[in-house]
């Protein structure tokens, strides 16, 4: 492949992903968008269940296997270093949108808030959820984390360099405020019905497990620097953070200076 090739490839697999990413909010959301989660004609329970729970299998099957190092060794044989991470992208992409395309509602309405303060919010909840998510892939380089950087420098002929490891703004306080944005978009709903809540469970059960994936690799890559930072900095929930940090003052050998911290995280997704 030419590096032009390799470029173009890389910018169309960004915008198959951002149109993605924008349907997903109106998807989950039930919001202007021709299919949503709980549109469409309800099947029986449990072909409902069956389907969508084989459709998130799938994709977190894909999303977890192509993430991992072995796989990208493998596929880097075949295809462009520079073009590894649009092609996850991509393949993420259209698993997600074959699995809006093929989801089946559940019917069935777990809570429903008509109160009309509380839906507003509940649907700033959700806003501040997907916003928590798009900011947190900016701080750490969103072009890099979607491929972007990558077949910019091959188009360049530069050679590729990790990034490196920072902790600004959210990432002071808890290690992944990108899966936080996540979580506040997949629970912050006015209506939870019975296919958004099984959405809702498994969505989360596969970040609680995703992010054990992930810092081991973020360990394999940075030792005891990763350590230090899994330690000050609690995972998912700012507010453990005060007793983090006054274990970490009590017990010797965990203080660390924060200055030189650095870590390529987007290695890891």
């Amino acid at each position: 492949m030419s590096r032009v090739t390799v470029f173009l490839y890389g910018v169309v697999c960004y915008l198959i992903f951002f149109g993605t990413f924008l349907y997903a909010i109106g998807f989950i959301g039930n919001i202007a968008v021709p299919k949503s989660m709980d549109s469409g004609p309800e099947p029986s329970f449990s072909e409902a269940l069956i389907v969508d729970a084989a459709l998130l299998g799938i994709f977190a099957i894909q999303h977890s296997v192509m993430a991992r190092q072995w796989f990208k060794r493998g596929l880097t044989k075949i295809i462009p270093h520079a073009a590894e991470r649009s092609t996850y992208v991509l393949l993420s992409s259209l698993l997600l949108i074959f699995l809006f395309w093929q989801w089946r509602p559940m019917g069935g309405i777990i809570w429903d808030v008509q109160n009309g303060t509380g839906r507003i919010v509940l649907y700033a909840m959700y806003a501040f959820g997907w916003l928590t998510v798009l900011t947190a892939t900016f701080l750490i380089n969103h072009f890099d984390l979607f491929g972007l950087r990558q077949v910019y420098l091959y188009l360049r002929g530069k050679e590729y360099e990790a990034l490196p490891f920072r902790t600004p703004g959210p990432y002071n306080h808890v290690r992944h405020p990108l899966y936080v944005g996540w979580l506040f978009a997949f629970w912050s709903t006015p209506t939870m019905t019975a296919a958004h809540l099984v959405f809702a469970i498994a969505t989360t059960a596969y970040i609680l497990l995703a992010i054990q994936f992930e810092e081991r690799d973020l360990v394999r890559f940075h030792g005891e620097l990763y350590r230090d930072y899994k330690r000050r900095v609690p995972m998912l929930v700012p507010l453990i953070d005060r007793n983090s940090r006054r274990v970490a003052r009590r017990s010797p050998g965990l203080e660390s200076s924060a200055a030189g911290r650095s870590s390529p995280r987007s290695q890891s997704r």
